[in-house]
């Protein structure tokens, strides 16, 4: 048996993501998303999915806008002069050199699960980072313990078996890729100790935005499945990270400063466009495949 998690990424960033989320939910395009905690659109994002009995796990962001705890706006390892995140680049150049406060991550990470709790009233059914920033040394450790102390059960492994083959990926993003990969089979044994759980494959790295097709995407789940290892268990599990909604408005959502250019660019539509492809259902169905949420695995 073959069951297939499609993932959205970053519900509440903005209305227009929110709208398109919950579009590709309610047409069974997507089975689960990811809530991040300090976005502007976040309480609609928590409304529409309480109406809509979304699935939701949280969206790990240590990478844009400003901390939930107020404890990290200031003179934190996590923040710039003025208060914010790194950004995608400057915490990965923090982390590798060993800048991150391990004690300062705990203390982010645990009020991001706090916020989810309290305003949800349950832990998320599973966690992956903004940026695949969860597995970044300095931030592995301490989020498997306290994700694993929240009864979290399911986390992201970013690592997309036929990345190699993915020649339209072009060489910044490949070495950006290849670094997330290498940051994962140190973060792997991590989350396994934690008792953590992880998909037996994972495919989205190559099929972002303009880069996804109904090929591509066919392609890289045939070859996912076709590599598990189906000796030890009855049904092999994959998770697809996926970034549906309509652009965003310029100066509209975001984490306090205004939307990235993704957003704001026909990606994000595009990706919705191809999830609800008729095609891809087909591929579904012929390969037998099951789509369903962490909760159901």
């Amino acid at each position: 048996m073959k069951k297939l998690v499609i993932n959205a990424d970053d519900f509440g960033y903005c209305p227009e993501r929110n709208r398109g989320i919950v579009e590709s939910y309610l047409h069974g395009d997507v089975t689960t998303a990811s809530l991040m905690a300090n976005t502007d659109a976040a309480e609609d994002a928590i409304k529409l999915a309480r109406l809509h009995s979304i699935p939701l796990g949280l969206h790990l962001n240590l990478t844009e806008g400003r901390p939930v705890s107020n404890r990290q706006r200031a003179e934190s390892s996590l923040v710039d002069g003025g208060g914010w995140f790194h950004g995608k680049l400057g915490v990965r150049k923090t982390a590798y050199s060993g800048g991150l406060n391990t004690t300062e991550v705990r203390d982010e990470v645990e009020a991001q699960l706090r916020w989810f709790v309290d305003l949800l009233g349950k832990p998320p059914t599973h966690i992956d980072g903004h940026n695949h920033v969860h597995v970044l040394p300095g931030v592995r450790d301490v989020f498997a313990a306290a994700a694993a102390a929240a009864g979290v059960r399911w986390i992201r492994l970013p690592v997309q078996t036929d990345l190699e083959t993915c020649d339209w990926v072009s060489e910044a993003q490949q070495d950006f890729f290849k670094e997330v990969e290498d940051d994962c089979r140190e973060a792997r044994q991590v989350f396994l100790q934690q008792g953590l759980k992880l998909t037996d494959r994972f495919v989205g790295l190559a099929t972002m935005g303009a880069d996804m097709s109904v090929q591509r995407l066919c392609n890289s789940l045939h070859a996912a499945y076709q590599s598990a290892d189906r000796s030890t268990t009855s049904h092999v599990t994959c998770e697809v990270m996926v970034h549906p909604g309509y652009p965003s408005m310029l100066g509209c959502g975001g984490c306090g400063q205004g939307p990235d250019d993704f957003s704001l660019s026909h990606d994000r539509r595009h990706e919705m466009t191809l999830l609800g492809d008729g095609r891809l259902k087909k591929f579904y169905k012929e390969e037998g495949i099951e789509l369903c949420s962490f909760a159901d695995l």
